[in-house]
């Protein structure tokens, strides 16, 4: 695999583990039964650091694509510790406990009535999911990240002349003896401040 196919599977997969997260997180993780009423508890409720972690983790992404070497590692070892930190919030906010307590707050119970906790796991393991994903991009980051291009790079090649980066294009060189100008070099004529019908030298022949 090439560094630039390594670098757009990198992008797809942490892409893919930060879009998990942000759609478990707007999902109700919990339902909460109150004799006929029925409480849903959020995931924004119960884990609510997981959105903003992932456009974080969207905004390292980003981050990684525009730098190299080892700011590059840093900010790979930063979305690392975001997702172990998603996977961490995951697991807390699946407790039922938690649900039981937020859910106590908006319906309180009654004497003697027993709620009944109705779990929504799927959100919960997605979120797990994505953050695993991108701890998985972090490392890689910090492992590989070093061999892949830059957002710079491909200007700085553009840009680049026999001379080095930057260095001016060279100036075309004279028509083939006993040749007709092209129209290219009448135009590049012009540009320098000659005349491009005028005989050259004939010390420059």
């Amino acid at each position: 695999m090439t560094a630039r196919r390594e670098l757009w599977t990198w992008l797809a997969v942490c892409v893919a583990g930060a879009a998990l997260v942000l759609l478990a997180t707007g999902r109700d993780w919990f339902t909460v039964t109150y004799d006929t009423r029925e409480v849903a508890v959020p995931a924004a409720e119960l884990a609510p650091a997981l959105g903003p972690a992932a456009w974080a983790a969207l905004a390292a992404v980003v981050a990684v694509l525009a730098t190299a070497g080892v700011w590059r590692r840093l900010v790979g070892a930063v979305l690392a510790l975001g997702g172990a930190g998603m996977i961490a919030g995951s697991w807390w906010g699946s407790g039922a406990s938690a649900a039981l307590r937020i859910s106590a707050e908006q319906a309180p119970m009654s004497a003697g009535t027993a709620p009944q906790v109705t779990s929504a796991v799927v959100w919960p393991l997605l979120a797990s999911a994505g953050g695993l994903l991108l701890l998985a991009g972090g490392v890689a980051a910090i492992l590989r990240g070093g061999r892949w291009p830059g957002m710079s790079g491909r200007y700085d090649r553009q840009g680049a002349g026999p001379g080095g980066a930057g260095a001016p294009a060279p100036a075309p060189g004279p028509a083939p003896a006993g040749g007709v100008p092209s129209e290219r070099a009448l135009w590049d004529a012009l540009d320098r401040g000659t005349d491009p019908t005028a005989d050259p030298d004939p010390r420059e022949r």
